[in-house]
């Protein structure tokens, strides 16, 4: 039941993440996310091959072999949207880039109203439980201002226009180089990246999941 949970736990935080992409470039006046079939909440057309398939993989690893040295790792398809179609390519980019984040957030909220009327169906508490913590974690992991995650393009939109030029510039260069160094575990077997972001999960968590856990 576990693997289940897990895997449509995943399969809803991507589609919403992704969708939320496309229906705020959409609103932004980009139709080209809208015009490729990624405004939909249909998990097919925001599955990547390697990407989702890895993590599905791995998540169905981690369960079988209960081994917690397995991190589920993968990415969904990105949504694409043209820069020129927007009236501020800077901001507008960077609000893009925050609606998937802040979708996973408010799904988690809802996951949290729910999973308090469905303690008593075990199944659906475990899948709720998994939506809640796979949305917190997919949420704050994209806040790091690092290319290309979300927050990198969060990070531009927020500097002033020189400052900006030369940021994006450094970190479309070195970002995927320097998350891979940020997630690869150094300190006593835990990622760099996890012991800053871990604290804020674990406050999210404690806030969304009730006392009795089924994860």
């Amino acid at each position: 039941m576990s693997i289940i949970a897990w895997i449509l736990a995943f399969i809803i935080a991507i589609t919403i993440h992704e969708a939320a992409h496309a229906w705020m470039a959409d609103r932004l006046g980009d139709p080209t996310a809208r015009l490729m079939g990624r405004l939909s909440l249909n998990p097919l057309v925001h599955y990547d091959p390697v990407g989702t398939s890895l993590l599905i993989f791995l998540i169905v690893m981690r369960e079988l072999t209960q081994n917690p040295g397995i991190i589920p790792f993968g990415w969904a398809k990105p949504v694409q949207f043209d820069p020129y179609n927007l009236k501020n390519p800077r901001r507008d980019s960077a609000l893009i880039s925050l609606a998937g984040p802040l979708a996973n957030l408010f799904v988690a909220v809802v996951a949290s109203l729910l999973i308090h009327l469905f303690l008593d169906i075990p199944f659906l508490a475990i899948v709720l439980s998994a939506v809640i913590i796979l949305n917190v974690v997919l949420a704050i992991f994209n806040f790091i201002p690092i290319h290309p995650l979300d927050g990198g393009k969060i990070f531009i939109g927020l500097l002033p226009e020189k400052d900006a030029y030369e940021a994006d510039l450094f970190l479309r260069r070195w970002g995927i180089l320097i998350l891979f160094f940020l997630i690869f575990p150094t300190f006593g077997g835990t990622s760099p990246l996890f012991l800053v972001i871990s604290p804020v999960i674990r406050f999210m968590l404690n806030l969304l999941l009730p006392e009795t856990t089924f994860i």
